[in-house]
C-alpha cells in the first residue's frame, strides 16, 4: 500500500507552522520552469491598409493640385476701420501679390508689416475662400489736434502725436478741440513726439470746455499755450480771454482747473461784455481787467 506523503512541518519558536504552496509552475527546490515564447506573424499590407494608404496619397495630390492652380489666387483685399490712415498707404505696405495663393499668405507676417504705421495700433488679418483676404485695423483715437505752427498733429489718449492732418483730412477731426502751441521748446514736435502728462491732462480739461460752461454767450472757446501766460481760453466772437496759468504735478496741479472754471464763470456773470482779460491766480483767487472805455468826443462848437 503507497504511503501518503506529507508536507513536513516547520517549526519556529514553540509553535509549529505549515510551509507555504508553492506557485505554480515553481519546483519544490525553488526552480521556476521557463516556457517558450509565442511569436506573432505580422498582419502584412491587407487590402484594407492598402486602400487606405492609396486615398491617403491620392488626397496629398488632389491638395498639391489645388494649391498650385489658380482657384485661390488672391482676387480681393478687404481693408476696414480705418479713419486716419490711408487705404493705399495700407496696401502698399502689405505688398500682396496679385497672383499669390491664399494657402501660401502668412498672416502673421502681414500683420507685422502694419507696425511701422503709429497711427495703427494693430490688426487682424483672415483668409477667406476662395479669393479674399480681410484686414481689420485698429487705429488710435484722436482726442486732439495739436497745432504748432504750420503743423497740425493728432493726439491719442497717451499724449503721443501720431499722425499729421493734412489738407484732405476725414471730416471727423472738424470737431475735436484744438490747442494752439506756440512755446518756442514745442517748435522740434514731430509724429512720434509724446507730450507731459501735465500738458496732455489740462489740454483735455481746457480744451472740452464749452461755452455754457463759463455762462458765456461766444459761440465757440479756443485753447492756446505760450511761455508768457500758460494755458490760455479765449472767446474770439466777444473779445475776453481768461489766463489759467502754468500747471506742475505738484505745486500747482491741474486740480485747480475745475475750481478756476467756476470762478471765471463768477467773473464774467452779468458783465461778459465788459471784461477784456481774466486772470485765475487758482480755484479761489481772481480779477479781470475791463475793457477801456472810449471817451466821449469833444461837444462841436457852436
Amino acid at each position: 500500500m503507497a504511503r501518503r506523503q506529507t508536507t513536513p512541518e516547520v517549526r519556529t519558536g514553540s509553535r509549529t507552522r505549515a510551509p507555504s504552496a508553492l506557485r505554480p509552475g515553481a519546483r519544490p527546490g525553488g526552480g521556476v520552469r521557463r516556457t517558450r515564447p509565442v511569436r506573432r506573424a505580422s498582419a502584412g499590407l491587407t487590402p484594407t491598409r492598402a486602400g487606405a494608404l492609396l486615398a491617403l496619397l491620392l488626397g496629398l495630390a488632389g491638395l498639391y493640385g489645388v494649391v498650385a492652380s489658380g482657384a485661390f489666387t488672391v482676387r480681393h483685399v478687404e481693408v476696414t476701420g480705418l479713419t486716419w490712415t490711408g487705404r493705399d498707404e495700407v496696401l502698399t505696405a502689405l505688398a500682396i501679390s496679385d497672383d499669390q495663393n491664399l494657402f501660401t499668405v502668412r498672416t502673421g507676417d502681414l500683420e507685422g508689416r502694419l507696425d511701422d504705421f503709429p497711427a495703427i495700433l494693430g490688426a487682424a488679418i483672415n483668409v477667406v475662400l476662395p479669393d479674399t483676404i480681410r484686414v481689420n485695423v485698429n487705429e488710435r483715437e484722436a482726442l486732439l489736434r495739436w497745432k504748432v505752427g504750420d503743423h497740425e498733429f493728432l493726439v491719442d489718449e497717451t499724449g503721443l502725436l501720431f499722425d499729421e492732418l493734412t489738407d484732405n483730412a476725414p471730416p471727423v477731426a472738424d470737431s475735436l478741440p484744438v490747442v494752439d502751441d506756440r512755446r518756442e521748446l514745442s517748435a522740434g514736435l514731430i509724429v512720434g513726439s509724446t507730450l507731459d502728462p501735465v500738458i496732455l491732462d489740462a489740454s483735455l480739461r481746457l480744451g472740452s470746455l464749452r461755452p455754457v460752461d463759463v455762462g458765456s454767450a461766444a459761440p465757440k472757446l479756443t485753447l492756446r499755450i505760450d511761455d508768457d501766460s500758460g494755458f490760455v481760453v479765449r472767446a474770439p466772437a466777444i473779445g475776453w480771454t481768461a489766463v489759467f496759468g502754468f500747471y506742475t504735478p505738484t505745486l500747482r496741479t491741474t486740480d485747480l482747473i475745475p475750481g478756476q472754471v467756476r470762478l471765471l464763470r463768477s467773473l464774467l456773470a452779468g458783465k461778459e461784455n465788459n471784461v477784456q482779460r481774466a486772470i485765475l491766480a487758482d480755484d479761489r483767487s481772481g480779477t479781470y481787467i475791463p475793457r477801456s472805455t472810449p471817451s466821449p468826443s469833444p461837444t462841436p462848437k457852436s
